[in-house]
């Protein structure tokens, strides 16, 4: 949520701020804006509501010369999406300008203390209290602007991720964080910070990721310094190599990043599963497990947390760990987590899932786990995000970055992983069959060839839900393993074509849903030929015999489902455990086309965001 850029260098920094924003957009698209200090301490500062376009079209033909800048996009938390609540605030006297990500939770304490000293406020934000109280603390105190931003950062209660310059000190760039990610970039004679590593790509590889309180001082010419906010001293750095190229974050010929990413699945499944099967397919390796072997031995059950697509991979986590590792599972939503009394024991272990590495809700249900005593495993996609480092251990996705807003590369991966970590610890148990490994193990290999031949059915797809841009509901049903599928595939309708869909176990429609069902709701089935196919083709002709239209994802070949369904998408059978890596392809391709057809924005649909850094 919210996109900060921040460049001092030698280059112009417009140009690299906006090119950054714009990579940054799918992080927040209310708002944007500037605030570029040219050599003379002059300070330009625009915003503009709306997309970062709308930002450079006012911009155009106005001065915005200078190398040392901070830009934002916004996500609004405080305050409508306007000019007035876009960032950067600058402060009463204009000298101080600022951009901010997260929540300062007592901003209105804060905002009542500085309204009784004559500060005056313009707009909505709890981001314009905090450059107030900087300005207050400068002035009051006669100090430098570092010290005033240490200072004010330790009255704040919440998450923050900032970049603040300087009206007259044109080599001074200053950055901090709390539980909000922020990357520098360290440059030939340049630096630049980033709310994530993707501006920075095709400027430098080398990047360090600022650890929760600590403050960063980028002076022109000079090493970088940090500094932490609790007590003063100074960290070392740890200089990371970043592995992204321009062409990652290209769109590749494709119309949406969306579109691009469901067609990546094929090889963003083989990056993932690379290195992690043995030759002979006898064996799965995750050193995150491996690492931990007795932990994974002695464990009275796991927890996984999670939150939106990620917890429906924790769903099907669930009964791929309970098949295969005889371990009790449960699946909490992150965000209730903590406000459940949940009882974690040192013998539980807890998995946190997270495409971005940077869910809020999700780094406070790891720290309350880790205040117990419990082991917390972390599934992530981004490397060097927060959850990986909070976390004891765990495993990359590697599925590379994922820009549009609705995921669905990180949702294969992540099942992929989960099977994996499933497969590798039931071995330690002694819970599965040698047998079993190797027979799951090699389909799994085989994953990537049998998705190339689902997104064969692109064309029937986008020819089909032409259709059904008339709904205004949906219903999704699914058996077993594929319920959470049901789920995906809803969330995914709802995320980017705004219809409202809901997923359910296809045996609960008749408790309910049922009497929803007529010709205006169409249902998508998702009915393999598993274990429960017999009792799915019940709930198809229940759904029929209501006037309902059916769309049903099945196995190819099978006569008798054409002849019940209206329309049938036929996917290649796999054992039944690996079915929601194969059937989610084809309900990621329906939601984007009706999403097209409707005229919708598939990569930013409104008011979402891609990383969720605020509770």
């Amino acid at each position: 949520m919210c996109g900060i850029v921040g460049y001092l260098g030698t280059k112009p920094a417009y140009e690299i701020l906006t090119q950054g924003l714009h990579r940054l957009e799918y992080r927040g698209y209310d708002s944007s804006g500037v605030a570029i200090e040219n050599d003379g301490g002059e300070m330009h500062v625009y915003k503009s509501q709306g997309k970062v376009s709308n930002l450079e079209a006012a911009v155009d033909g106005k001065p915005h010369d200078g190398t040392l800048g901070i830009a934002h996009t916004r996500w609004a938390t405080h305050g409508i999406p306007n000019d007035i609540n876009a960032h950067p605030h600058v402060s009463d006297d204009g000298r101080i300008a600022l951009v901010h990500n997260g929540t300062i939770e007592n901003y209105a304490v804060l905002h009542e203390a500085l309204a009784g000293h004559g500060c005056k406020f313009t707009s909505e934000t709890d981001t314009e209290v905090l450059v107030q109280l900087i300005e207050y603390i400068r002035l009051t105190n006669d100090c430098t602007l570092a010290d005033a931003v240490r200072e004010a950062l330790g009255q704040v209660i919440g998450a923050f991720a900032i970049a603040v310059i300087e009206r007259d000190n044109p080599d001074l760039l200053i950055a901090a964080r709390r539980s909000s990610p922020l990357v520098i970039g360290i440059g030939d004679g340049e630096t630049f910070i980033a709310s994530d590593a993707t501006p920075i790509v095709g400027y430098t590889d080398k990047v360090v990721y600022l650890g929760d309180d600590e403050m960063a001082l980028i002076r022109r010419n000079e090493p970088l310094e940090v500094i932490s906010l609790n007590d003063g001293s100074h960290p070392g750095l740890d200089i990371q190599t970043l592995r992204l190229s321009v062409e990652q974050l290209e769109k590749g010929g494709y119309d949406t990043f969306m579109l691009k990413e469901i067609f990546e699945q094929p090889d963003t499944l083989r990056d993932c599963l690379r290195g992690r099967i043995t030759a002979d397919g006898n064996r799965v390796i995750l050193s995150g497990v491996l690492d931990n072997k007795e932990r994974f031995l002695n464990a009275n059950r796991i927890v996984i947390v999670a939150c939106g697509t990620s917890w429906h991979a924790a769903l099907i986590g669930k009964r791929l760990i309970q098949d295969m590792c005889a371990l009790p599972v449960e699946v909490e939503y992150a965000s209730e987590f903590r406000y459940g009394s949940p009882f974690i024991t040192d013998r539980d272990i807890v998995i946190a899932i997270s495409q971005s590495g940077e869910t809020a809700d999700t780094l406070a249900a790891i720290e309350l786990a880790k205040s117990k005593g419990a082991f917390v495993y972390g599934i992530c996609n981004v490397v060097g995000a927060s959850i990986p480092r909070a976390t004891d251990s765990g495993t990359y996705i590697h599925v590379g970055p994922e820009i549009g807003v609705a995921s669905t590369k990180a949702f294969t991966g992540q099942v992929t992983v989960l099977t994996l970590l499933a497969l590798c610890a039931g071995q330690l148990r002694g819970t599965i069959s040698q047998q079993q490994v190797t027979a799951i193990a090699g389909e799994l290999l085989r994953i990537p060839d049998i998705l190339r031949q689902v997104l064969k059915l692109d064309d029937a797809i986008r020819e089909m839900s032409r259709i059904f841009t008339y709904a205004r509901n949906f219903l999704y049903l699914g058996r077993g393993y594929n319920y959470p599928t049901a789920l995906e595939g809803a969330l995914k309708l709802k995320e980017i074509s705004y219809i409202h869909a809901e997923g359910y176990p296809a045996a609960e429609m008749k408790h309910g849903p049922i009497a929803l069902i007529d010709k205006d709701m169409p249902s998508v089935i998702i009915a393999p030929s598993d274990s429960l196919y017999d009792k799915i083709v019940s709930n198809v002709q229940q759904v029929k015999s209501r006037g309902g239209h059916v769309i049903a994802i099945t196995n190819t070949g099978n006569e008798d489902m054409r002849k019940l369904a209206d329309y049938c998408l036929e996917i290649p059978r796999v054992m039944e455990c690996l079915t929601p890596i194969v059937a989610s392809v084809p309900l990621q391709l329906l939601a984007y086309y009706v999403a097209h057809y409707k005229g919708c924005d598939v990569d930013q649909p409104r008011n979402l965001a891609k990383s969720v850094t605020v509770e």
